[in-house]
């Protein structure tokens, strides 16, 4: 009889254990969905931002058509991106482009004193701090999936139920790392 209580007992013991991880691996995948829709939704603000930005300097330095092009393109491109990685290259890219329109608007000191030119920098670098923290808090979520599906013995519960590895949020070329510069 006592044989029989302790393997009931053992049972829902690895019942509730099994039921516990399998929670903690969907709160860890919805956390992971919920910080890539912050990033996403930073990401869209910049790239409505965009478009204003390059029309703001476009009216003082219509020369620099390659530039503003650049800009456009990669914006479109990084919106079009199917993948974590493929978002995270382009818009390590727009960054750049970013970087190089706004040093464009460095050679004209009337635009620079513009109100709405301005006020356009001082989003940008809003945007550009919030990108940040929403990538770290989503690359923090990411890691602490990832943990849970390698790390025994909840690995065995991820398999089972099909749980796999998110894909951080990170530029891999170094120097696509570089924030645009903002200037205020």
């Amino acid at each position: 009889m006592t044989g029989l209580i302790l393997f009931f007992l053992l049972v829902a013991v690895l019942i509730g254990w099994i039921v516990l991880t399998y929670n903690g691996l969907v709160k860890l995948k919805n956390l992971v969905e919920e910080g890539w829709s912050g990033i996403e939704t930073q990401l869209k603000r910049r790239a409505n931002l965009i478009p204003n930005l390059v029309e703001a300097v476009k009216g003082y330095a219509a020369h620099e058509r390659e530039t503003f092009d650049s800009v456009t393109t990669l914006r479109t491109r990084s919106e079009q991106a199917a993948t974590v990685g493929d978002r995270a290259e382009m818009e390590g890219q727009l960054g750049l482009a970013l970087g190089r329109l706004l040093a464009v608007a460095e050679g004209y000191p009337e635009l620079r004193a513009s109100e709405n030119f301005a006020d356009l920098q001082q989003s940008l670098s809003e945007i550009e701090n919030d990108i940040q923290l929403s990538r770290r808090y989503y690359n923090g979520t990411v890691r602490n999936l990832n943990t849970m599906i390698e790390q025994v013995p909840s690995n065995f519960i991820a398999g089972m139920f099909n749980f796999q590895k998110a894909e951080f949020f990170e530029i891999e070329d170094p120097a696509d790392r570089a924030v645009p510069s903002v200037s205020l």
